[in-house]
C-alpha cells in the first residue's frame, strides 16, 4: 500500500482543540456510515462482550527553558543522564543548557534523540512542578499556543488512568467516564484493563512512499492474566471483543500474535513494535472504538486494516462533510468486524 492511499482532505477548523461534552459518534458497519446519538453508543456493546480499556497515565515531560527552548524528556539512562528530544541544530556537544528550577543540562550526544547530562537527579516532583503534557503538535498549532491550557491536565487523562508511562493519551477513552463503565458492567459486559504506554511515534507520520517500509515505534504493553482468561471465554462463547482505542488494539493483537512474554503469574508483558496495516489478520479484536485519525498516519492504517480502506475512505469523507470534529480531542468512530 502507498502512503497516498491514506490521505484525505479536511478543513483546519475541524481540528478539535478542546474536548466537547456534546461529542458525536459515527458507526461504520458494512461500509455505510451512520451517525449515532451518544445514548446509542454503549448500546452497541452486548451482554457477554468484552470491553477492553487502557489504564495508562500520561507523563508530564515537556520542559520549557527561560529562553523558550522546548525539551521533551524521554527516558533516563541513569539518575542524571537522559534521552531527550529538542531542536539541537545550533548546539554543540558540551554546551550547557539552563533548565527551570536552577538545574543545568549538558549536551552529551547529538542525533535523534539526543542525550544530556543533568547536574542533579530529576525526580517526579521536578516534572510535576516544571513540565507540561506533550499535547499533539496539531493541537498546539491550531491553538497558536505551545503551552498547555490549565484544563489540559484533566482533559488529557482518562477517568481510569493509573499506571504512569505514556507520552500521549489513549484518546478514545476521553469520551467516557467510570459511570459509563458501571453501566456496561451492570448489563453483563466484561470491562477489562490492560496497559500500553503510548510512545511518541503515535504522532509521527509515515514518511516512506510505501507504508511497508515504515519503521514502527516501540511501546511497552502489559496484560493481566484475568483479562486474557476472560477474553478467551468471551471468544469461545461467540462474544465480541471491543478495543477502546488503537492502543488497546495494538496491545491485544501483540498478545494474540505471541509477541509478548508470558510471566509465571500468567500475565504477559513486553515491548511491541506491531504495525497493523491493510492485509493484517486480526486474531483478537472484533469491535473498535477510536477517534478520527490524521491522514498518512499508522493509526489510520490500523483502521483501514480493520474495516478496509474503501470503507474508511467513505466514512471519513462522510465525517468531513458532516463536520465531525477530528483527532485527539475530536469525535468518536465505531467499527465492527
Amino acid at each position: 500500500m502507498q502512503l497516498a492511499d491514506l490521505q484525505f482532505e479536511y478543513p483546519s477548523e475541524l481540528i478539535a482543540t478542546t474536548p466537547s461534552e456534546s461529542w458525536r459518534a459515527l458507526l461504520c458497519e458494512n461500509g455505510d456510515p451512520i451517525e449515532l446519538e451518544q445514548s446509542q453508543v454503549l448500546d452497541q456493546i452486548q451482554p457477554g462482550d468484552a470491553f477492553v480499556i487502557n489504564d495508562t497515565k500520561v507523563l508530564k515531560r515537556r520542559v520549557f527553558t527561560e529562553s523558550g527552548l522546548e525539551i521533551l524528556f524521554l527516558h533516563p539512562h541513569s539518575d542524571q543522564r537522559w534521552e531527550v528530544l529538542f531542536p539541537a541544530k545550533k548546539y554543540k556537544v558540551g554546551d550547557a543548557i539552563p533548565l527551570p528550577g536552577g538545574r543545568e543540562a549538558t549536551l552529551i550526544e547529538k542525533g535523534i534523540p539526543q542525550t544530556i547530562q543533568v547536574d542533579a537527579e530529576l525526580e517526579e516532583e521536578y516534572f510535576l512542578k516544571y513540565a507540561e503534557l506533550a499535547l499533539p503538535p496539531y493541537i498546539q498549532q491550531s491553538r497558536s499556543d505551545r503551552h498547555n491550557n490549565e484544563q489540559d491536565e484533566n482533559w488529557y487523562q482518562t477517568d481510569w488512568c493509573k499506571n504512569q508511562g505514556s507520552f500521549a493519551a489513549p484518546t478514545a477513552s476521553l469520551h467516557f467516564d467510570s459511570n459509563d463503565l458501571d453501566v456496561l458492567k451492570n448489563k453483563g459486559v466484561h470491562v477489562l484493563p490492560i496497559t500500553l504506554h503510548v510512545g511518541l511515534g503515535t504522532f509521527l507520520p509515515i514518511r516512506t512512499d510505501s507504508i511497508e517500509e515504515h519503521k514502527m515505534h516501540s511501546e511497552w504493553a502489559s496484560l493481566p492474566k484475568e483479562t486474557l482468561d476472560t477474553i478467551r471465554r468471551v471468544q469461545a462463547s461467540g462474544g465480541r471483543v471491543w478495543a477502546l482505542g488503537t492502543t488497546v488494539t495494538r496491545a491485544l493483537e501483540s498478545w494474540a500474535q505471541g509477541l509478548l512474554e508470558e510471566k509465571d503469574s500468567g500475565d504477559v508483558a513486553g515491548w511491541t513494535e506491531i504495525f497493523i496495516k491493510p492485509g493484517y489478520e486480526f486474531k483478537c479484536v472484533s469491535g473498535l472504538m477510536t477517534n478520527f485519525h490524521q491522514p498518512g498516519s499508522t493509526l489510520m492504517a490500523l483502521v483501514a486494516a480493520f474495516s478496509g480502506l474503501d470503507t474508511v475512505r467513505t466514512c471519513y469523507q462522510f465525517a468531513v462533510e458532516k463536520k465531525f470534529r477530528l483527532f485527539s480531542y475530536g469525535d468518536l468512530s465505531l467499527w465492527k468486524r
